[in-house]
């Protein structure tokens, strides 16, 4: 009965009004228009959130967290480590309280996206024994004003009722992407964004609250500049874990992690090349890549999965899936050179480099070179970062060379090639020496990245021009049978090169 009084109601009050109205002669348009106005006002209080109503859906019967150890996420030892380190002042109470330790308030996790901030908070919250509360930023952002630290006011109560009831001494509350509500004030004290960060900031420091539970706020952001000075000194957010992109190491162990409920072919599969090729790569990617390889496994009915469905899969990761479009014949002939281009450059520059040259459409691309897997490095000269912008240029001047002119396909290359020009002076790897980039106008950075660019595209041309015997015979092969494997291309490279070295000599 009651699970249909609304529908009920919404039936029975139009009838009424029109009983009263016409056959009892009430003049009903008062009671109409208090009902209105009423109505109204309870819309109001709620879309503010001023009503208990509002919170009843989210204060509901909570969905238990999954318990997650530290030992189910891979990649992150150093950051698990000054992590674990930190929550101890949770777990210790009684050491801390000898030694006169404050317990920390705040720990903020900052790295890019998909390095699993949000697992080492749930794992926290399970290492710890606390509850555990997530939200975003964007939930306490709203078009009425008061709205966002209202909701913080009842995010930390939540959490203080929720851990009375469970008889958990401490709370775990996480917020991701704080930089939402915890950017830089600009002094405007009326700006719903301003008020938002002052209720978060009044419950850090326990203004309000109890030293029981306690409770340890994790926030996440890739943009820490962007956060308030107030939100991140001490007291407040006490430490400051980065969590960057894993290592080789750290990729396999992900991968491992990953491949434990999946059928891998262990004969013929390794995870450690896998983790090589995957330079770069987050741990949302690699579970990506591992999840888009048991797909291609499954299309095929194979009964486990492969090395190549593993590299299949770090190709869909990177550049998406392979597409339909039909490319003309010139514009396949066009792709082929401009990544022969690609792949002669790199060869050159960086023996063993190129593992395959594909002329298949994927993603945005119509064509693309893989290169193997070179050990990774943090640190770049200039020589190396000038081998790098050869490469990119490779595939414009392959073009120029044949058709006198480019294409819009080189686009993203000069996009890379500029970004790391601009990495260059800003590293003090140029002729302007040790420079501050904000104070160089346009023009002094046009004439800067012009010079640097042309000079090193004129010496890709004279490399590829010496090498044109090799664009002529592997052009018909690649666009033939759309791939050729690096080893295929370093024998023809060889050849050809040992051959015009003999003519050479003779």
């Amino acid at each position: 009965m009651l699970k249909y009084g609304k529908e009920m109601l919404i039936g029975f009050v139009p009838v009424l009004i029109l009983f009263l109205q016409f056959a009892v002669g009430v003049n009903v348009i008062p009671f109409v228009l208090l009902a209105v106005i009423v109505g109204g006002l309870i819309y109001m209080a709620r879309a503010r959130g001023h009503l208990a109503t509002v919170g009843s859906e989210r204060k509901g019967k909570p969905r238990p967290l999954k318990p997650m150890s530290f030992e189910e996420i891979g990649g992150q030892d150093r950051a698990k480590q000054e992590l674990i380190e930190a929550l101890d002042f949770l777990v210790h109470v009684d050491q801390i309280s000898k030694f006169g330790i404050r317990p920390l308030k705040g720990i903020l996790l900052t790295g890019p996206p998909g390095t699993g901030k949000t697992l080492l908070a749930k794992a926290a919250a399970n290492y710890t024994d606390s509850v555990y509360l997530g939200a975003s930023g964007s939930e306490f952002v709203e078009m009425y004003v008061g709205v966002g630290a209202s909701r913080i006011r009842d995010l930390f109560k939540e959490a203080r009722q929720k851990a009375a009831k469970q008889a958990k001494s401490s709370a775990v509350i996480f917020i991701d992407e704080i930089d939402v509500i915890g950017g830089k004030r600009d002094g405007g004290q009326q700006r719903e964004y301003d008020q938002t960060l002052n209720q978060l900031l009044t419950e850090l420091d326990g203004i309000h609250t109890t030293d029981t539970p306690r409770i340890l706020l994790i926030g996440a952001t890739n943009r820490k500049d962007v956060l308030d000075a107030a939100l991140l000194r001490p007291g407040r957010f006490d430490r400051h874990i980065a969590v960057d992109l894993p290592d080789k190491k750290g990729r396999e162990h992900i991968l491992n992690l990953h491949a434990r409920n999946k059928p891998i072919d262990e004969g013929a599969v390794s995870l450690e090349k896998i983790a090589e090729e995957s330079f770069g790569f987050s741990g949302a990617q690699l579970e990506s890549v591992m999840n888009e390889a048991a797909i291609y496994a499954m299309r095929e009915d194979g009964e486990s999965i492969s090395q190549r469905h593993l590299s299949m899969a770090i190709d869909k990761v990177m550049m998406g899936e392979r597409t339909d479009r039909e490319a003309t014949n010139e514009e396949r002939e066009r792709v082929a050179l401009h990544e022969l281009g690609h792949a002669i450059s790199a060869e050159l520059v960086r023996p063993g480099s190129v593992s395959q040259v594909a002329l298949l459409p994927r993603g945005g691309a119509l064509g693309y070179v893989r290169h193997n897997p070179q050990q990774d490095k943090y640190l770049y000269t200039k020589q190396f970062l000038e081998g790098q912008i050869m490469i990119a240029l490779g595939g414009a001047a392959a073009e120029e060379m044949f058709y006198g002119e480019r294409s819009t396909g080189s686009r993203g290359d000069f996009e890379q090639a500029m970004n790391i020009v601009r990495s260059m002076v800003e590293s003090g790897l140029t002729e302007l020496g040790i420079v501050d980039g904000s104070m160089m106008t346009p023009d002094k950075w046009a004439a800067v990245t012009g010079g640097i660019l042309n000079g090193l595209m004129h010496g890709v041309k004279e490399l590829l021009e010496a090498h044109r015997a090799v664009f002529l015979s592997a052009l018909d092969v690649l666009i033939r049978e759309e791939t050729l494997s690096g080893d295929r291309f370093r024998e023809l490279l060889r050849q050809l090169t040992d051959g015009q070295r003999g003519a050479i000599a003779h």
